[in-house]
């Protein structure tokens, strides 16, 4: 099944997908079917797995994931189940996310500095600090090319929405990321990735992912409501700490919007306004503004 999901994998990332997460369930997958010595998509089999995710959204996910992939594969071969679209019956909605203090990130940080391996403490290290100073996804950063650091800022090709996007940094953030670069290049002078593992290959998403969880338990990082950290917050942070730096006035106020959804490569502004329900302290400012808009104050 490996095989097969490489080839569906290659097919929608030339369609212009970015298929990292999908890329590990679908292993994740198959590694579960293969220990029960089945060669074929069986719907008893997706459930079971799906259903030891530990949340109801990430249960959605696995399953969802795997049946597109089943339809796929069903098209050439009508020995693979074609599971119930919606099994789990369960609509997908937004988790509250964590928002990581600077104290936090800067623990997890620290955490990475102590990995082993010759690359590693540094890789990871200016890899969660560019993420918590840009609010990349995970992805964007992942496919970062030499070539995309540029005097201006980060060249973010081919986005999730098939958009290209210019970044740029804080001054501190391109003298992180520039004493990185120069180390690694004398390590990997020839890998065109950014990011590379200790073996001069790109980083992958699961890896990190599963790295990522040991540097939050390392930083002493205890579940939020009942969730464990995750990757995907330092975005979330970053957005919820531009959003509360919100200049006053109607007027500014939608101007700094508009460039947060732009920065942010946002599809539409409707996902940035998402982020002003995150926190009480943006909930709080946000009753304020609306107590004295209709008490015939300004806002």
């Amino acid at each position: 099944m490996m095989t097969a999901i490489d080839k569906y994998l290659d097919l929608r990332r030339g369609a212009g997908f970015v298929l990292s997460n999908a890329k590990y369930l679908l292993r994740s997958f198959a590694k579960f079917a293969a220990e029960r010595r089945e060669r074929h998509i069986r719907t008893a089999t997706v459930i079971d797995w799906a259903s030891r995710a530990p949340s109801s959204a990430q249960r959605q996910t696995r399953y969802h994931t795997v049946c597109q992939f089943a339809q796929h594969l069903r098209l050439e071969d009508p020995r693979h189940d074609l599971p119930p679209p919606r099994h789990f019956g369960r609509r997908k909605t937004r988790r509250v996310p964590r928002i990581y203090t600077d104290a936090e990130i800067g623990r997890m940080v620290l955490a990475a500095t102590q990995l082993p391996g010759a690359l590693r403490p540094q890789t990871y290290s200016t890899l969660i600090s560019l993420l918590a100073a840009t609010g990349l996804r995970i992805s964007e950063a992942l496919h970062l090319r030499c070539d995309d650091v540029t005097p201006d800022g980060l060249l973010i090709r081919k986005t999730k929405f098939q958009k290209t996007r210019l970044v740029p940094l804080h001054e501190t953030a391109v003298a992180g990321l520039g004493q990185y670069l120069a180390q690694r290049r004398t390590v990997y002078s020839a890998m065109d990735h950014v990011f590379v593992d200790d073996r001069g290959q790109p980083l992958e998403y699961g890896t990190v992912y599963r790295v990522f969880g040991r540097l939050a338990a390392s930083a002493d990082l205890a579940p939020s409501r009942g969730h464990r950290p995750r990757l995907h917050e330092l975005r979330h942070t970053f957005a919820v700490r531009a959003l509360q730096a919100t200049p006053a006035g109607r007027q500014r106020i939608g101007q700094h919007m508009l460039a947060l959804t732009t920065y942010l490569g946002h599809a539409s502004i409707d996902s940035t306004y998402w982020y002003l329900e995150s926190t009480p302290e943006l909930l709080t400012d946000i009753a304020a503004a609306g107590e004295a808009y209709l008490g015939g104050g300004h806002s």
